[in-house]
């Protein structure tokens, strides 16, 4: 997990994006920066298949966007990753539908969601089968705030510019997530650093 960005860091990231606007080329050293913390949150969020695209997609929806940034809002951090949250939700939607319409074809057996994949294989390594109906269970509000803690190394700050929610919803949603992930577990918390 990626430790969070410097005060140096954040101010030459809000740098960076302003002088993109006049030398698109700059926007690459945000690209560099944080492709690596993104790709692995965005594989842990859906897999490793096609996780390249969704990021390429993630710094392109920020590279047309960059105008709209607003540091008064938070970090370039937490927008990134609020844009990268929102492809997952996009790419669930698309693999949502593609899905229904599989699913009017006679086959075999259904398959889960990419996310729901993911969930599950992380479970069966650490043969925790009940984990993975807990996580299955979250809102999914609850879960994306999950997800950016433990994935994506976001503070509570960080989560609501993401989520462009308020500080004290993250924390109900960890709160509450918690609760139920302790709860599936047979109360035994899942992460006590949390």
């Amino acid at each position: 997990m990626a430790a969070p960005p410097d005060a140096s860091d954040v101010m030459e990231d809000v740098t960076v994006v302003e002088r993109s606007m006049d030398n698109p080329d700059l926007f690459a050293l945000l690209y560099d920066r944080y492709f690596t913390e993104l790709y692995r949150y965005l594989a842990a969020r859906l897999g490793s298949e096609h996780v390249e695209d969704l990021v390429a997609d993630a710094f392109l929806i920020a590279f047309n966007g960059r105008g709209g940034f607003d540091p008064q809002r938070g970090t370039v951090r937490s927008w990134l990753y609020g844009i990268a949250t929102n492809v997952v939700a996009r790419h669930r939607r698309r693999e949502g539908r593609r899905l229904n319409a599989l699913s009017k074809v006679p086959a075999e057996d259904s398959a889960d969601g990419p996310e729901d994949r993911v969930t599950s294989q992380l479970a069966a390594q650490a043969s925790r089968p009940e984990l993975v109906r807990g996580l299955k269970g979250l809102a999914k509000g609850d879960r994306d705030a999950v997800f950016l803690l433990v994935f994506g190394g976001l503070g509570y700050e960080e989560i609501a510019t993401a989520l462009d929610i308020p500080i004290g919803t993250v924390g109900s949603r960890i709160n509450r997530a918690r609760r139920k992930l302790r709860t599936a577990l047979g109360d035994v918390n899942p992460m006590r650093e949390w």
